[in-house]
C-alpha cells in the first residue's frame, strides 16, 4: 500500500540552480542519482507534491558548503544584498516555471489546485520563498512574484533582513534571540492575510514569531520544524509556541535534517527512523492529530541514512503505522493535513 504524501519543505530547486549541467530541467524530469528528489523517485515513493523552496543564499556560498557547516559559528550570517537575492531567487523561478512547462509540476495557487494536479498524476508544487530578502519594502518584486505564483513565505532564513531576524543556528539554546519584526516585516503579514500567502514560521525567532501570531489572522504554520524539548537547538519550537500554533489550527511539518532531531544536536546519518517518530509522538501530542505534517527539507540538509531521499518516505509512514497508528492519522500527517491548512490560509 502506497500512502500518498505532501513535503512541507525542499530545497531541490536551488540544488538544480548550482549544478554545473546545463540541462538542469532534464536532470529533474529524468532522474539524477545527485539529491534526495527528482520525478522518477518522487512517483515512485508517492509524493503529490510540496512546497518547493527559493532560498536564495550567498551568490558566492553553494548549497553543499550550507551543508557542510549548517551550525555555522552560532552566529547570524550577514544580510543578503536585495540584487543578490533577486539572482538566486529569479533563477530558481524560472526553474520551476520551466518544470510546469516540461509537464513535470503544476505550480498550484491553492488547496483546490493540487487535488486538480494531483488528479492529473502531476506533482503539485507550491512556489515558496525562505527568507524574503528577494521582497523590496514596497513590496514591488511581492507583486511579481505573487503574479508567478508565490503563495508562501518564510519571512526569514537565519539572518536578518529588512523584515526580521532569524534565529542563529545553536544547540541547547532558546529560540528567543533578537528584535521581533520591523515595520515593514508587520505590513508584510498583513499583506499575505490579505492576499492569501501563507507565513511560515520555520527559521523565525521568538518575537518575530509573537508578532505573527499577534497580526495574522490565519492558522500558524511551521513547515519544517521540530520539538524543542527532544533536541533543544534554535530551529525547533518550545511549548508555547507549539501551544499558539495549536489554538490557531495550525500545522508544523517534522524536519528530517539530523541535527534538528537529535538530542545531541549532531548532523549523523546514522540518526534513526524511531527518533522521527518521537518528533512525530510529541507533535501529535501537543498540536493534536489535524496539526502534524511531514517538513522534510530534502536536498538542503542530511537525512537519516535510512530515508537517504524521497523514496525513504514510505518507511517512516511504515514505522507509524507499526507504532500503532491508525492509517487514517498516517493519512492526516502525509497528506490531508497540509491541503487543509493550505485551504485555510491559501485558499
Amino acid at each position: 500500500m502506497t500512502i500518498p504524501f505532501f513535503d512541507g519543505h525542499n530545497d531541490t530547486l536551488l540544488r538544480l540552480l548550482e549544478h554545473n549541467r546545463a540541462d538542469k530541467i532534464e536532470m529533474f524530469v529524468q532522474g539524477s542519482v545527485r539529491g534526495h528528489i527528482d520525478l522518477p523517485r518522487a512517483r515512485a515513493a508517492g509524493m503529490s507534491g510540496g512546497f518547493f523552496a527559493m532560498f536564495p543564499p550567498p551568490i558566492k556560498t553553494d548549497l553543499a558548503s550550507v551543508a557542510r557547516n549548517p551550525m555555522g559559528d552560532g552566529e547570524l550570517p550577514p544580510e543578503l544584498a536585495i540584487a543578490d537575492a533577486l539572482k538566486s531567487t529569479n533563477g530558481m523561478a524560472a526553474l520551476l516555471l520551466g518544470l510546469e512547462r516540461a509537464g513535470a509540476l503544476d505550480i498550484c495557487r491553492s488547496a483546490a489546485d493540487i487535488r486538480a494536479a494531483m488528479a492529473d498524476d502531476k506533482l503539485a508544487a507550491i512556489f515558496h520563498i525562505e527568507g524574503a530578502e528577494a521582497i523590496d519594502t514596497d513590496f514591488r518584486s511581492f507583486e511579481v512574484l505573487y503574479a508567478a505564483g508565490l503563495r508562501s513565505i518564510g519571512i526569514t532564513w537565519s539572518r536578518a533582513n529588512a523584515f526580521g531576524t532569524g534565529v542563529p543556528f545553536r544547540h541547547n539554546a532558546d529560540p528567543d534571540i533578537g528584535p521581533g519584526l520591523s515595520d515593514a516585516g508587520k505590513e508584510l503579514v498583513r499583506l499575505c492575510d490579505t492576499r492569501g500567502v501563507m507565513i511560515d514560521l520555520s527559521h523565525l525567532n521568538a518575537a518575530g514569531f509573537r508578532d505573527v501570531a499577534a497580526i495574522s489572522t490565519r492558522p500558524l504554520v511551521a513547515t519544517h520544524s521540530n520539538v524543542h524539548a527532544i533536541c533543544p537547538g534554535t530551529r525547533n519550537l518550545v511549548d508555547w509556541q507549539l501551544a499558539a500554533i495549536r489554538d490557531s489550527g495550525g500545522v508544523v511539518g517534522l524536519n528530517y535534517a539530523t541535527g534538528f532531531l537529535r538530542p545531541d544536536g549532531q548532523f549523523r546519518a546514522d540518526t534513526p527512523i524511531d527518533l522521527m517518530v518521537r518528533h512525530l509522538d510529541a507533535l501529535v501530542e501537543a498540536l493534536g492529530e489535524d496539526g502534524v505534517a511531514l517538513g522534510s527539507d530534502f536536498d538542503g540538509a542530511m537525512v537519516p541514512a535510512e530515508i537517504e531521499d524521497v523514496t525513504g518516505v514510505p518507511k517512516l509512514l511504515q514505522a507509524l503505522l507499526d507504532k500503532g497508528y491508525g492509517e487514517t492519522l498516517v493519512r492526516k500527517i502525509a497528506l490531508d493535513n497540509w491541503l487543509s491548512v493550505i485551504e485555510r490560509t491559501i485558499g
